[in-house]
């Protein structure tokens, strides 16, 4: 569960910076910016959370072996 959450409210954060970001160097702050960067939002949202939770256990994997190897250490 703690996962599932996790991954709802990063995947929450990045979609909303990002997706805010990427309609500002499209548009420019025009007239109905709001609207249209709530729509990208949640359009980009379920797409991120799924690509976070597919993801997480590959890239914990892949730091893992990262810190190993470089650190010859285990991360906590």
């Amino acid at each position: 569960m703690q996962k599932l959450i996790f991954t709802l409210l990063l995947s929450l954060c990045l979609s909303f910076m990002v997706s805010g970001w990427v309609t500002y160097i499209n548009l420019g702050l025009v007239a109905d910016f709001t609207t249209r960067w709530a729509h990208a939002f949640a359009n980009a949202w379920p797409a991120s959370f799924i690509a976070a939770y597919v993801l997480s256990a590959p890239v914990t994997a892949v730091t893992k072996r990262i810190m190993e190897k470089y650190h010859g250490q285990q991360p906590q």
